[in-house]
Formats: structure tokens, C-alpha cells, sequence
């Protein structure tokens, strides 16, 4: 484990130059102090350049290879990991084994041997690796959660819970993007909802006993695309792509959403990289013509080893992108929405609502994203026992979501 000097701010390296790197990087901006960037990893040199002109970096402390960091001898304390989720596990692994805390990305790896791989070499080189589960570090759902267990509404019984990932999210994401197949990455649990079987461990305070779920690509497939489609939305029948609710044209060109990971070349404007992307690039391509194949809907049961049932459902065909929670306990109900929390209580009938609509519009996941953040630098220099998001937790959660797919593959209950 790398020493820590505390009369100096945290030295971080990060693996991986992308959206989410850049959400957590606002925390070294607003606290210089006690976090300092000495380097940066990643293949795209535009990415590269906008963060090394953002903190300052010399070209010895950017890299395209993050064997080279490694080798390159920079005097770090920890490594933050933000790469494509299946380049997670390798540059992990180098890390832990040199030294350094991590924080890193969700899912934590492909394959469960991998997690557990982590969870090991972190134990046995006594260092930090804290995933990022930043709904833990939300202020909604840590509400959420002091109430289900502070014993004020007695004992929790069951637990409903739904991720809503919306259209615009699924289709950019899941059915063009980075996330689409799960033989290139990880399936729609992993990737997407894994945060959310982190969460319902976290209420539930719990392992699980048996598992069980069913699902499938229901919608964006061949067979499903309409007459007078074309390969790309460009190519399509003009009615039939002005009537589509999944128009590649609509999201990025007319709304100009879903394009903050479209990356813009020196002399270029974003609607000349949008032009590009329709022509040639993955998300100019018709929903029912790519290559996915992760699922469209899916739901999961658990039966803890407190006797607490727990439903989860993955909804992509929403207008909406947030999650519903509902918990029923033995002398009350929680019911929220991200936007408020109602509390029922049985005795009396009375009903207290805690109004949350303030977070919606509060960048950063509500500062969820810079606590996180806060939380494993504070961790690094002793300022507190541990993190809330340890390794042990996450792979645990992880585990879940991989017995889930095995269940919804093999149709059947899986006994844990």
C-alpha cells in the first residue's frame, strides 16, 4: 500500500477520460486542497487534451496506454477507474498490485471470477477499491433507506422496486451504444441495475437465499422494424422516420440529446460531429437493425435470509428515467418516486410526505456523484474506518445480478 503524506492533497490518476470521469473530476476542481489530478489515461487524445487542459498536465503525465502509466514511475496514492466496463478488470488488478486505492466504475468486472478476484487482491494488499455506487451517497435514497430501517415503522416485510431507464437512455445506450451486447460488455443488470440490486442490499440489510427472473429482447430486433425502414435513420422512409419514437434524427439532431459523449475535433462544431455520426457512426443506426442483443424488460425476485421478498423491475419502455420505491413494513408503508418520499403509517392512518423535487435539478446525481468522491479521499487520508460502498458489499451485489441472468437464462430458481 502507498504511503500517504497528509500534509499533501490525495494524488489520483485517472484511467479512462470520459463522461463520467469528468463528473467526479468537478470534486478536484472545487476542492484543490485535498485531491490533486498527477495524471490521465485513455486511447481518444481528444479526451486526453480537454482534461490535461482542464488541470494543467504536462505530456509526461498523460498516457494511451495505461501499461505506460504504470511503468512511468508518477508518484500517485490512487488510481480512478472510469474505462469501458470490460477494461476494468486488468488495469484494476495492476493497480491494486502496485499499491494504489481505487476507486472504480461500475460493474466492477465481466465475469463474477473477476469480481471476486478484486475483492481478494484488495484484502490481501490492504488497500481501498470502492465502487461507485453513488445512489448510496444520494440524498434521496439515503433517506429512503435511514427510514425502512430505523425501526420507527417496524420490520420491513417486502420490497417493491422499479428502474425506469426511458426510451431516449435505452435506445442511445443499450440498443446503439456502448452497452448493447452483453458479449462485448455486460448484460442490462450489470451494467444498468446493479446500482439498484446495491441499493435494495443496502435496505435490506440481508443476503439473499434464492433468486429468480424472467425477461428477453422483446421489441428492438429485426423482425419488429417497420415497412419502409431503412439500415439508418437517414435512409428511412421520411413519414415512417418522422412517426418513429426511437428516430436517431430526433434525439441527436433536432433535440440535441444524448450527445455529450460525441466527441468534437479541433475546427469542428457538435452538429458536424451529429452529421457523422447519422451518416456513419453507431448512433445513426436503426433500432431495430444493430447488433444488440441485452434485453428490453426484465424482473427479478429475491427471497432474503431475513425472510424480506424483494421485486425488481427493469422498464425501458418509459417516457420517464427515475426509479419507484415501495416498502411495506409490519406498522407503515414507504412509497417514493425521487421526487417525494410518503410515509403511511397503520396506527393512526396519518401520512407525512418529505418533498425531494429539489434534487431533480441538482447536477452531479445531487452531489451524489462528488460525495462518493469526498468519501474515498477522506477514506485514503484516514479521516474516517471506511468507505460506504466497500468491496466486499459490491461484489456481494454483483454476484446477484449475475445469478439473476443465470436464472433468466437457464429458467429456473437458482438456490444461493
Amino acid at each position: 500500500m502507498k504511503h500517504f503524506d497528509k500534509n499533501n492533497p490525495v494524488r489520483i490518476v485517472a484511467i479512462g477520460a470520459g463522461n463520467r470521469t469528468n463528473k467526479y473530476l468537478e470534486y478536484f476542481v472545487q476542492n484543490p486542497t485535498k485531491v490533486r489530478l498527477v495524471g490521465v489515461v485513455d486511447i481518444n487524445t481528444i479526451r486526453i487534451n480537454n482534461v490535461a487542459k482542464r488541470f494543467g498536465l504536462a505530456p509526461e503525465q498523460c498516457f494511451t496506454d495505461y501499461n505506460d502509466f504504470f511503468a512511468s514511475g508518477i508518484e500517485a496514492d490512487a488510481v480512478m477507474i472510469c474505462t469501458n466496463e470490460n477494461v476494468h478488470f486488468d488495469p484494476c488488478i495492476k493497480a491494486i498490485n502496485a499499491g494504489y486505492h481505487v476507486l472504480l466504475e461500475k460493474p466492477i468486472a465481466p465475469t463474477l471470477q473477476e469480481c471476486q478476484d478484486i475483492g481478494k487482491a484488495a484484502k490481501e494488499k490492504g488497500v481501498i477499491v470502492a465502487v461507485c455506487h453513488v445512489m448510496r451517497y444520494h440524498p434521496y435514497f439515503m433517506k429512503i433507506r435511514e427510514l425502512a430501517t430505523s425501526g420507527e415503522l417496524g420490520k420491513i416485510v417486502s420490497i417493491s422496486h422499479t428502474s425506469a431507464v426511458g426510451l431516449d437512455r435505452t435506445t442511445h445506450g443499450f440498443v446503439r451504444g456502448l452497452w448493447n451486447n452483453d458479449q462485448r460488455t455486460n448484460p442490462m443488470l450489470l451494467s444498468k441495475c446493479c446500482h439498484d440490486i446495491d441499493l435494495l442490499l443496502w435496505i435490506a440489510q440481508s443476503t439473499c437465499r434464492r433468486v429468480a427472473s424472467f425477461g428477453s429482447l422483446r421489441w428492438f430486433k429485426a423482425e419488429n422494424a417497420p415497412a419502409g425502414s431503412a439500415m439508418r435513420c437517414i435512409h428511412c422512409n421520411p413519414d415512417v422516420q418522422k412517426q418513429c419514437p426511437f428516430s436517431a434524427i430526433n434525439l441527436y439532431k433536432e433535440r440535441h440529446e444524448w450527445i455529450a459523449n460525441f466527441d468534437v475535433k479541433d475546427g469542428e462544431t457538435i452538429d458536424d460531429v451529429i452529421d457523422r455520426e447519422l451518416a456513419e457512426g453507431p448512433y445513426g443506426r436503426c433500432v431495430f437493425h444493430c447488433d444488440n442483443n441485452v434485453v428490453d424488460h426484465q424482473i427479478v425476485a429475491l427471497e432474503m435470509d431475513n425472510d424480506i421478498t424483494i421485486n425488481f423491475t427493469m422498464d425501458c419502455f418509459r417516457i420517464d428515467d427515475n426509479r419507484d420505491t415501495r416498502i411495506c413494513l409490519t406498522e407503515g408503508e414507504i412509497i417514493g418516486n425521487e421526487k417525494t418520499i410518503i410515509i403511511n403509517r397503520f396506527r393512526d392512518h396519518s401520512r407525512s410526505v418529505i418533498d425531494f423535487s429539489h434534487t431533480q435539478d441538482m447536477p452531479f446525481h445531487a452531489g451524489s456523484d462528488l460525495n462518493i468522491v469526498a468519501n474515498f479521499v477522506d477514506a485514503i487520508a484516514g479521516n474516517q474506518t471506511e468507505m460506504a460502498t466497500s468491496i466486499d458489499l459490491s461484489v456481494e451485489s454483483h454476484r446477484l445480478c449475475f445469478e439473476a441472468e443465470r436464472s433468466r437464462k437457464e429458467h429456473r430458481i437458482i438456490e444461493l
